[in-house]
């Protein structure tokens, strides 16, 4: 495969280098001809003769060519390969889980299924529950996870601002709370000023066009936590190097957009 792009690469660049080796000996031609016709002294001739010269120039913007090496493209090709592959690895490890109600904030409202969770922007009366969320508008799952590998998918379409990712069972659920690890939260968070992971400070990421579904993927036991764009099957941003020594949730926050965060099974796509 290398070498059949190679010699197609390098054909092209030949029909490119015969393409202007005739165009300069064409503007040598042109130059010869604009000097004798300078001298001429019969200027009705030389309006002619230098409409005719006119007529017959270049018009190729050799600015705008450009042959890439094969090279170039197979690297970029193994890379989305490798990405590709890397996301199909995680995936493997993909968990169901559905949103706890006993610990969401009295503004969110949890479809039947325990998938979809969005903001109501008014708070409901509910019975208290030393679980519950109280000052930060967010959500857990039921389920936690204490070793190994778990991954979940979080569908973001229409949502303007959004935060998502694990957090420690031990967090806390009545006060406020900025999302760091230092706090027990690995989140990712968007809003219209981009995306970062939520650290101290903020890791801000290169914003991923039409972003529309998000994958979560934990190792427990190597401490990393990663995040991928699913549709474009590529690695977002991995926050490596922790140590986990306590259960770890799924943690939904879905912000002040009516769209909900909606947690997405693989079967589904």
């Amino acid at each position: 495969m290398v070498k059949e792009r190679l010699k197609s690469t390098e054909k092209k660049a030949e029909e490119f280098i015969k393409e202007l080796e005739q165009e300069i000996e064409d503007l040598t031609n042109r130059s010869s001809e604009v000097k004798l016709l300078s001298g001429n002294k019969d200027h009705l001739y030389f309006l002619q003769t230098f409409r005719s010269l006119k007529k017959h120039a270049p018009t190729r913007d050799w600015t705008t060519v450009e042959v890439r090496p094969p090279s170039y493209t197979l690297n970029m090709e193994m890379e989305k390969l490798c990405e590709d592959a890397e996301l199909k690895r995680v995936q493997q490890y993909e968990v169901d889980v559905t949103l706890d109600p006993d610990t969401a904030h009295p503004c969110l409202t949890l479809s039947e299924d325990g998938k979809q969770v969005h903001d109501e922007d008014e708070e409901k009366e509910l019975p208290d529950n030393p679980k519950r969320f109280t000052q930060c508008v967010c959500v857990l799952t039921r389920q936690s996870f204490s070793s190994g590998r778990f991954y979940f998918e979080v569908q973001v379409k229409d949502k303007t601002k959004w935060s998502f990712g694990v957090a420690r069972e031990s967090i806390d659920r009545k006060d406020q709370f900025i999302e760091t690890p230092e706090t027990g939260l690995w989140t990712l968070y968007y809003d219209n000023d981009g995306l970062v992971f939520n650290d101290d400070p903020d890791v801000c990421l290169p914003l991923r066009a039409e972003l529309q579904k998000v994958g979560v993927f934990v190792d427990y036991d190597e401490g990393v936590v990663s995040f991928y764009d699913v549709e474009a099957r590529v690695h977002i941003y991995s926050a490596t190097g922790y140590t986990f020594s306590e259960p770890l949730y799924p943690f939904l926050c879905p912000c002040d957009n009516p769209a909900p965060l909606i947690i997405s099974p693989l079967h589904s796509q």
